[in-house]
């Protein structure tokens, strides 16, 4: 194609006089930036580069994923902004080896975190150019995992009714008789005999929490959104478990702003998430401790930051990245739901939630909520 087109341009060159040549080079220009002005509009990157891997040319979509500067772009070598890439095992191989497509998937940091999949199909030998052709597949791969989500919990969905159904009504019924037997012998056990009888609903109260977790992680519900107060809603779930903070030698320690805005939430959501977020943080102070809840407003990122931070035994950075993983748990009674219920309830409220740790000092769950409430300042009217 390329031969056939010089040779067309060649002898049309040798028929042309001055005044048609000038007219014919306008044609070609307009030509080009009519190609120009395709590439730039389509959304997979183009990269021409050369043996040396200098950049011969980049369209608008190329230089925005990989972040090319504007200006001087060409001349500077690909593997500037595609790393990773064993590009001298390239350079190495004979002529051949342009000839093969090659095609691989990376992770790209700068400018944006960003998958992107990308392929190079070498020129002829003539001019020795490669075109690489890129694809940002991050939106893509994002789907794929949320898909992927979705259906476990839809499997995880169908076999919870049958948990429910077998387990939680004989659980019920357990748990009425063991009542009924403590009511029936209340003078005339021993200290042994309400020991047994003790541990006996305490396990049952247990499981019954399992079963409770398990259904609420796996039948998620949609949080109804209204204007809520975050240090109301603390306040209330340091309230419901100060006795046992108290039992397990747990001091608190509040931090919040003079004026803390509203956020939308749904209360009772918030509610339960906050609950297993001290609940998590109290268990970590088997000899007891301390629980600092902050709450401080960001106005540079329009966020209100919730920190939870506390003083005992910390995670691994082998475990961090597992503590929103279903069934995962360290401690001898978790059911492992829990961080994975507060997780979805965060996400769900359009929230970001973190988490830092520092092991055998201590871990700190940070909830930013974006203020979408604002007071609204009313002008003057003009006069």
């Amino acid at each position: 194609m390329k031969s056939s087109f010089l040779d067309n341009l060649i002898s049309k060159l040798d028929n042309l006089d001055a005044g048609n040549m000038q007219a014919f080079v306008h044609k070609l220009l307009k030509q080009k930036g009519f190609l120009e002005v395709i590439f730039d509009a389509i959304m997979e990157g183009i990269v021409v580069i050369d043996r040396g891997l200098k950049i011969v040319y980049y369209n608008k979509s190329a230089g925005l994923i990989l972040g090319i500067p504007e200006e001087d772009g060409r001349d500077l070598k690909i593997s500037t902004f595609l790393r990773g890439i064993d590009w001298t095992r390239i350079l190495q191989q004979d002529e051949e080896e342009w000839y093969r497509i090659s095609r691989q998937e990376i992770e790209i940091f700068y400018p944006a975190k960003r998958i992107v999949n990308f392929y190079v199909v070498p020129h002829n030998d003539e001019d020795k150019l490669a075109t690489i052709i890129l694809s940002d597949i991050t939106e893509k791969r994002k789907r794929e995992v949320e898909n992927f989500e979705s259906e476990k919990i839809q499997l995880m969905s169908t076999f919870a009714a049958g948990v429910a159904h077998e387990i939680g009504n004989p659980l019920n019924s357990l748990n009425i008789h063991l009542q009924l037997l403590e009511r029936i012998f209340k003078d005339k056990m021993d200290d042994e005999a309400k020991e047994i009888l003790g541990v006996a609903r305490s396990e049952v109260k247990r499981l019954d929490l399992i079963i409770t977790q398990f259904l609420s992680a796996i039948r998620p519900t949609k949080p109804n959104m209204e204007p809520v107060d975050l240090q109301e809603i603390v306040n209330y779930t340091l309230d419901f478990m100060h006795i046992e903070l108290a039992e397990h030698n747990v001091k608190i320690e509040k931090r919040f702003e003079e004026i803390v805005p509203l956020v939308l939430g749904d209360e009772n959501q918030l509610k339960q998430a906050f609950f297993n977020i001290i609940k998590n943080a109290m268990q970590a102070m088997s000899t007891g401790g301390g629980i600092t809840i902050e709450c401080y407003v960001n106005e540079e990122k329009e966020i209100l930051s919730l920190a939870m931070s506390d003083t005992g035994s910390g995670i691994s950075a082998e475990d961090i990245t597992k503590v929103f993983d279903p069934y995962f748990t360290k401690k001898n009674k978790g059911t492992g739901l829990g961080l994975m219920i507060v997780e979805r309830i965060i996400r769900e409220h359009g929230a970001e939630l973190l988490v830092e740790s520092d092991p055998g000092k201590g871990t700190k769950f940070i909830i930013n909520f974006p203020l979408r409430i604002r007071k609204t300042r009313l002008l003057e009217s003009q006069r």
